[in-house]
């Protein structure tokens, strides 16, 4: 028998039981599937294959039980990254300085992918907790949480380059020339 036939026969022969162990430790069939076919790999292309009178299942499990681990790792690194990107985001304007408030914002803001303006509108303008605007843009929270950071790094962007020196302060106060602003101020004089 060669070393990859060895190998390759008690693992395909076993291939369910793999898939079976795997569902009951993730809890989802379809990510239990990607685990096994990942460690397959893993093993396949190990440079430590199992000797001949080693056990190969029980080698091969010691490569899967090692996977859901980085699975469930990968997880919690993702679920705190989210946490913390959550408590770094900052709190809804008060009345007073949603007065005060630059309005190249809103100028700005309508230059914006629409998912980026949906977001934005309801949670941040509007003030509608994240749980309420994930379930009325059919979005899960941690979705709607990435794709509020990446909305409001753009926005944030747009803004530096619309408004210079003048966002570096916050935009309260807004002195920026706006096209409506500049047109206005040529009226004027």
């Amino acid at each position: 028998m060669t070393a990859v036939k060895h190998i390759e026969e008690p693992l395909l022969k076993n291939l369910q039981t793999f898939v079976a162990f795997t569902r009951k430790r993730v809890g989802d069939p379809h990510l239990a599937e990607d685990v096994v076919q990942e460690s397959l790999l893993k093993a396949l292309r190990s440079d430590r294959k199992p000797a001949v009178h080693e056990d190969v299942i029980a080698w091969f499990y010691r490569i899967l039980r090692r996977s859901i681990i980085d699975l469930y790792r990968r997880r919690d690194v993702r679920n705190r990254a989210l946490e913390r990107l959550q408590v770094d985001l900052p709190e809804q304007p008060t009345a007073a300085t949603e007065r005060v408030l630059c309005q190249c914002v809103k100028r700005l803001l309508s230059g914006l992918p629409e998912q980026y303006q949906d977001v934005l509108k309801q949670v941040d303008l509007d003030g509608v907790p994240l749980k309420e605007a994930a379930s009325t843009l059919g979005l899960t929270t941690n979705n709607l949480a990435v794709r509020l950071h990446r909305a409001r790094h753009r926005l944030r962007t747009e803004l530096r380059r619309s408004c210079k020196v003048c966002s570096k302060h916050g935009c309260l106060d807004c002195t920026c020339k706006t096209p409506e602003s500049a047109h206005a101020h040529r009226a004027r004089n």
